[in-house]
């Protein structure tokens, strides 16, 4: 499937249930392999980039089963260090295997990991914070070797509170010797996911959900089941697609305790939101309203990952609005393709300025990102005629079955 095909201007109704979450899913299945033993992963989400994080626990040694839609690993035959250049150069989070290789097997062999293309997001962060834990690196021709003679707990203090660099130190410090703190430690919920499945596993973590996490190394991790957390970015997606098209969804387990900075842009536009038991219950306005300036920050603020979705929708609100990108520097690839569209939009700097009420066209446009990618099929479903977003290959990275989604509220939606 190269492409997604959008016939626009159909109303949403109905309901949808959010799959479980990718982000939450990458870090916690790099942990499996600190137990010697199965963790059964339920409500892990089929996507490409579990399909990718599968193949790499494979080759070093994991034996993995999927019964029904949780995954089962078996790491009692960790035999490996040296992780498969393909697979890590396609996927970024393959980096959170590093922290949990040197935990279980004292050295960890890779490439540098890619599989984005929306900034630089050097890692570096990461390799100083696990020097810190004892941790010698040396690089040959693009190949980062690790190892250690024993993890020591230690004190980091992250100039910045990268999720990835927070989920690498708590793989390493659970089984660390000693005591180690995290301060600035990031707060999203994907971190406090992680933290849940070890501590399910008899790992000792404390001030989980804070900027500063405590975490006792433990001798042994012991078998266990959890159930990953909805998807809150794929939720926040497909709301943004009831706000272009119209009509009013049930996004079912909608995770509404985690989505407050997006929920409260949504409601500046006009949009009416009942959390219920079920999820989340979402009616549009006629027309859409201006947010004014929305702009990017760490978790709880406004996430990077939503910033393409409500950028899509600010094209068709009425009046001027301000988006403004602080996490990652090359965010913007969306904006080419609105244009296309028929959207007005202008760039400045780490600003992108809307100029609203645009009625959007369909268009041959090109996904050069997930979430761009993503948004764009939002866009599609409130355009005039026909669209194909072509690359969606990106998109099937972060969204089980995007198309299947969308039909189930109603919407033209086919891949090719």
């Amino acid at each position: 499937m190269d492409s997604i095909q959008i016939d626009g201007g159909i109303p949403l109704q109905g309901q949808v249930k959010i799959q479980g979450s990718k982000n939450a899913a990458l870090p916690i299945l790099a942990a499996t392999i600190l137990v010697r033993g199965n963790s059964l992963i339920e409500n892990c989400p089929k996507i490409a980039d579990v399909f990718q994080m599968q193949a790499l626990l494979t080759h070093l040694g994991c034996k993995i089963s999927w019964e029904g839609n949780s995954l089962k690993v078996d790491a009692s035959g960790v035999n490996g260090s040296r992780m498969p250049s393909e697979e890590v150069k396609a996927m970024r989070s393959s980096i959170s295997l590093l922290g949990a290789l040197l935990a279980r097997t004292s050295e960890a062999v890779m490439d540098f990991p890619g599989g984005c293309v929306i900034g630089a997001r050097p890692i570096d962060i990461h390799l100083d914070a696990l020097k810190q834990m004892g941790v010698v690196f040396e690089e040959k021709e693009d190949v980062l070797y690790a190892r250690t003679t024993g993890l020591e707990g230690s004190r980091i203090s992250l100039r910045f509170p990268s999720v990835g660099a927070t989920e690498n130190i708590l793989l390493a410090a659970v089984l660390a010797k000693g005591d180690t703190w995290i301060q600035n430690a990031a707060r999203e919920p994907e971190v406090e996911a992680l933290c849940e499945f070890l501590a399910h596993t008899g790992a000792w973590i404390e001030g989980i959900g804070t900027d500063t996490l405590h975490v006792r190394g433990v001798s042994r991790l012991t078998e266990t089941k959890f159930r990953i957390p909805s998807d809150r970015i794929v939720a926040g997606t497909y709301l943004t697609g009831c706000m272009i098209a119209g009509g009013s969804v049930l996004l079912k387990d909608a995770p509404v305790s985690q989505m407050e900075a997006v929920l409260r842009a949504a409601r500046s536009m006009g949009v009416q939101i009942q959390p219920v038991d079920e999820g989340l219950f979402v009616q549009t306005p006629d027309t859409l309203l201006s947010p004014g300036h929305l702009k990017t920050a760490v978790y709880p603020g406004f996430p990077t990952d939503m910033q393409s979705p409500f950028l899509a929708a600010m094209t068709v609100a009425g009046g001027e609005s301000i988006l403004t990108e602080v996490i990652f520097e090359n965010r913007f690839r969306i904006v080419e393709p609105l244009r296309k569209m028929g959207a007005d939009i202008r760039v400045s700097g780490s600003d992108v300025l809307i100029k609203g009420g645009s009625c959007l066209r369909g268009a041959e446009v090109e996904a050069r990102e997930l979430r761009g990618g993503a948004a764009l099929v939002m866009a599609a479903l409130g355009a005039v005629g026909h669209t194909t977003v072509t690359g969606s290959g990106f998109i099937y990275r972060g969204y089980e079955n995007i198309g299947r989604d969308l039909r189930e509220l109603g919407a033209r939606v086919y891949s090719v």
